[in-house]
């Protein structure tokens, strides 16, 4: 591993602590987009009720109403 940290360094001419970083930014922004992938799944789990359901089809006729309207 020592070893392809150091091409690393070579590659991006920077140095080992700069590479740290960066692996340690990534590991971080991987785990916060699995927790919130995580916090999705659970929120849809859950089938939605007949009011969401209908709610969700009178927003699509208003977009579909407002997309129409639009001049192109």
């Amino acid at each position: 591993m020592f070893k392809e940290i150091e091409e690393i360094t070579r590659e991006c001419e920077c140095s080992r602590s700069q590479v740290f970083v960066m692996a340690v930014k990534e590991f971080l922004d991987r785990r916060k987009s699995k927790r919130l992938l995580e916090a999705l799944n659970k929120a849809y789990e859950t089938p939605e009720t007949s009011a969401e359901t209908e709610a969700r089809r009178q927003a699509k006729k208003y977009h579909a109403k407002k997309v129409r309207a639009e001049p192109y």
